[in-house]
């Protein structure tokens, strides 16, 4: 069954798609563009702490959101109740958006065939009691593995949201999105001193992908490995130095400090710091990021965007060069581009923005070990937790979750408490050398903007940056 007749029996049990396309087009009557929004999403999160299940969650969601665009005014209303009266009421509302005006409807995106993931709902595959027990396994097998281990937590997450977006044409383009994701988090203690570690992996794909024993004792060793590594870390110092930041995951760095800066709406209204930029060297030689959410199941793909573009492949830095922005419909129009796949929202209450999926700074020519020779004295940062970020300004504070000495080329110990303080504009500039060992995250990233949050992916190889700010506790 195609992802169009699954959505159609889950939407129109109580309105003809003729009489949506009806009302989608009356609503729309004046504006530039717009769109109906049809969600159906099935969740559940289950988490144990201290050897006991503390919480077990699902949820059913099922509702619409109807918007009308016209110039850089937006209407938009949402409800949970699908039928031709609620889609009626909205109507009247988004309505008021484009009265007056006399736009002309833009074209839908065009029609795609990909499929970047299986369509099906990963969450009726593994029953409640088989996912309680994996549970329960990881934590008896990670109090086995150390003495010091005096709690562990793990989660298990899954999602299925099946969507369609109708536009006034009679345009309807359909997606089906699986999700999954599994946490382990271990405390340890010794001499009265406690440390945590912490490893996830997820994907667009079915629970069997995560929860294989292969698989789920990898996250607790790497968890317990973090853990240990952090009961030996002394005080990070501090001070302007040379910081390597390894493969994958510390790409969240990049996403937070650079890719949100390169997103349309700011660069529309000029809030970001690399507005009126284009075409401008605002990175070191050799450095290309892209954002890809034609990955096949990540975490941040998409088929199709929230708005019915197929997602793409944009460009926006190469070779250090500013190229590009992702985009959303309306941001893209008001810029005179294309849009780039890139208009997402959290669900059926939310209107879309543009967003990334899966950002990443593609690899160079060096490697692991000979980048890490050439410093001198600075920060191996393998692993980040959390971190905060200006748009405006591009103004970042990241925490190092995972860190060591790094002098005269060789890695020393671990060290605790270590953040990196920087401009993301600037940051780009500082890089020295790029690893030829890009990788991606595990499948872990949650992006929030402006109260959204949704999935997202990140990855980048091993990189060095001159004279970044590390801010610790020692000097």
């Amino acid at each position: 069954m195609s992802a169009l007749d699954t959505t159609d029996r889950l939407f129109f049990r109580e309105l003809d798609p003729g009489a949506a396309t009806r009302i989608l087009g009356d609503a729309l009557h004046g504006a530039d563009d717009g769109e109906l929004f049809l969600e159906y999403r099935e969740s559940e999160a289950i988490s144990l702490d201290d050897g006991r299940i503390r919480s077990a969650s699902f949820d059913t969601t099922r509702g619409f959101g109807l918007r009308a665009v016209a110039g850089e005014a937006a209407g938009y209303a949402h409800g949970g109740e699908i039928s031709e009266a609620a889609l009626k009421r909205a109507a009247e509302t988004v309505r008021a958006i484009s009265s007056g005006a006399s736009g002309t409807l833009a074209v839908a995106p065009r029609a795609t065939n990909a499929r970047l993931y299986v369509p099906d709902n990963p969450l009726p595959v593994m029953d409640f009691a088989a996912k309680t027990a994996l549970l329960a396994a990881i934590d008896a097998h990670a109090r086995a593995r150390d003495p010091r281990v005096t709690q562990v937590m793990a989660s298990l997450t899954g999602e299925w949201q099946a969507v369609q977006i109708l536009r006034a044409d009679g345009t309807r383009v359909a997606d089906l999105r699986p999700l999954v994701r599994l946490n382990v988090a271990v405390v340890v203690e010794s001499d009265g001193r406690r440390e945590t570690g912490s490893h996830g992996l997820g994907g667009r794909f079915a629970y069997d992908q995560i929860t294989s024993e292969a698989q789920w004792k990898d996250a607790v060793e790497k968890a317990l490995r973090q853990a240990l590594i952090n009961l030996d870390a002394v005080p990070a110092p501090a001070g302007e130095m040379e910081v390597v930041l390894g493969p994958g995951w510390p790409g969240i760095l990049l996403h937070e400090a650079i890719g949100h800066g390169l997103e349309g709406d700011f660069n529309r209204k000029k809030t970001s710091a690399f507005a009126g930029l284009l075409g401008q060297r605002i990175a070191a030689p050799g450095v290309t990021v892209v954002d890809d959410g034609t990955l096949p199941d990540r975490r941040g793909s998409l088929t199709v965007d929230d708005e019915g573009t197929p997602s793409g492949r944009t460009v926006m830095i190469e070779d250090g060069i500013l190229k590009g922005f992702i985009q959303d419909r309306q941001n893209a129009r008001l810029m005179g581009v294309n849009p780039t796949g890139n208009g997402r929202r959290q669900s059926h209450a939310h209107a879309p923005m543009p967003r990334m999926t899966n950002t990443v700074m593609l690899a160079g020519q060096h490697s692991p070990e000979e980048i890490l020779s050439t410093v001198k004295r600075g920060i191996y940062a393998v692993n980040f937790g959390g971190g905060q970020v200006d748009i405006t300004s591009g103004k970042f504070v990241f925490s190092a979750s995972e860190a060591y000495l790094v002098e005269n080329g060789k890695v020393g110990a671990p060290v605790k408490g270590a953040t990196l303080i920087g401009s993301g504009a600037d940051a780009l500039t500082k890089v020295s050398m790029i690893g030829h060992d890009v990788a991606l995250d595990p499948g872990i990233g949650t992006c929030g903007k402006q109260g959204q949050g949704v999935p997202v992916g990140v990855g980048q190889p091993t990189l060095k940056l001159n004279g970044l700010t590390v801010g610790g506790t020692a000097v």
